[in-house]
């Protein structure tokens, strides 16, 4: 079988370049120390309703000072629908899913992230400024997702 010389030329460019990324991509992650996440908390998707402490999900002040926020994903709400916080605190989310993948985002923050039903989700925020910050729901969950949302009021 006879393959053109361009042909052949343009196999060769396409494998060089997919190398080129993959031995950029694996060196960065090296260099950057970007690695999975370890030590995640896992939880029984069927149970989170009868699991602490997303059994009642809220806020939780810790002897710090600094606060906890736990929520709980659901075709098409967010529990709790809303969340007073008080100016300069710092929380941490912790969210999880009863059934399908769901995006937490806190319009106005670096607060995004991914839901994966048994598995908890975590990250930090400290809240400078006072106002009301939407938390939407950024991974298409299905016919109801535009309306997935809630909010945090700081005062």
């Amino acid at each position: 079988m006879h393959v053109h010389r361009y042909e052949r030329l343009w196999i060769w460019l396409g494998s060089a370049t997919m190398i080129v990324f993959f031995v950029v991509l694996a060196g960065m992650s090296v260099a950057e120390g970007i690695n999975p996440p370890s030590h995640i908390q896992t939880i029984d998707p069927s149970k989170v309703g009868s699991t602490p402490p997303f059994d009642h999900p809220g806020l939780r002040r810790l002897p710090d000072g600094s606060y906890e926020a736990y929520y709980v994903g659901r075709i098409f709400s967010w529990s709790p629908a809303q969340l007073t916080i008080p100016r300069g605190a710092t929380v941490t989310f912790y969210a999880t899913s009863t059934d399908v993948v769901h995006g937490f985002a806190i319009n106005g923050t670096d607060v995004n992230i991914e839901v994966v039903p048994g598995w908890v989700s975590s990250m930090s925020h400290t809240f400078d400024h006072p106002g009301d910050y939407l938390i939407i729901c950024n991974q298409y969950c299905g016919a109801g997702h535009s309306s997935m949302s809630a909010h945090i009021v700081v005062q």
